[in-house]
């Protein structure tokens, strides 16, 4: 003869939950799910009529095809979140005037040109490697694509003649 001792209280039918938690998706497979059951379970002597079938398949099409837009777009966000070494590799061989700044005082020297040899990240920030040997951070770029020696000789060109001057002032 076998003894029963004793029965778990938590799978008593009294203390299971009357309420689902529904699920807050719903997605292509359990669309799908619905569709198949609605198909198998449906009136015989009245079955389902042709437009209304077409309709949900087309609204199961509209379904997989938002969800997999949904997916390119996570795709295309992804890769614009892409290393700043990476963004800025197109940097490499151009040439950039940066602004230097005295390392004891804080204050500003002047302007320097030098070509970008390669480019780097250090703490989420890409960092350019430069001819000269400095190394600078890509946001301290004013210029790019000319040097500081053909600025000055720009400026030198475009003196102006003081006789030029509308009041004569030298």
């Amino acid at each position: 003869m076998t003894t029963i001792t004793s029965i778990d209280p938590s799978l008593y039918l009294s203390n299971q939950s009357t309420q689902r938690a529904p699920s807050s998706e719903l997605g292509k497979d359990e669309f799908l799910k619905l569709l198949v059951a609605q198909m198998q379970n449906q009136n015989p002597m009245n079955t389902m009529d042709e437009g209304e079938f077409i309709a949900q398949m087309a609204t199961f099409s509209s379904l997989e095809q938002m969800m997999n837009m949904s997916k390119s777009m996570e795709l295309l966000v992804n890769n614009q979140l892409v290393s700043p070494a990476i963004q800025y590799s197109h940097m490499i061989g151009e040439t950039v005037n940066y602004r230097t700044f005295d390392e004891e005082t804080g204050r500003e020297k002047g302007i320097e040109s030098s070509k970008v040899v390669s480019v780097s990240q250090q703490d989420g920030w890409a960092v350019f490697h430069l001819e000269n040997g400095e190394k600078i951070y890509a946001d301290t770029v004013i210029e790019v694509g000319t040097s500081g020696q053909e600025k000055d000789d720009e400026s030198e060109n475009n003196v102006t003649d003081p006789s030029d001057n509308e009041e004569g002032e030298e």
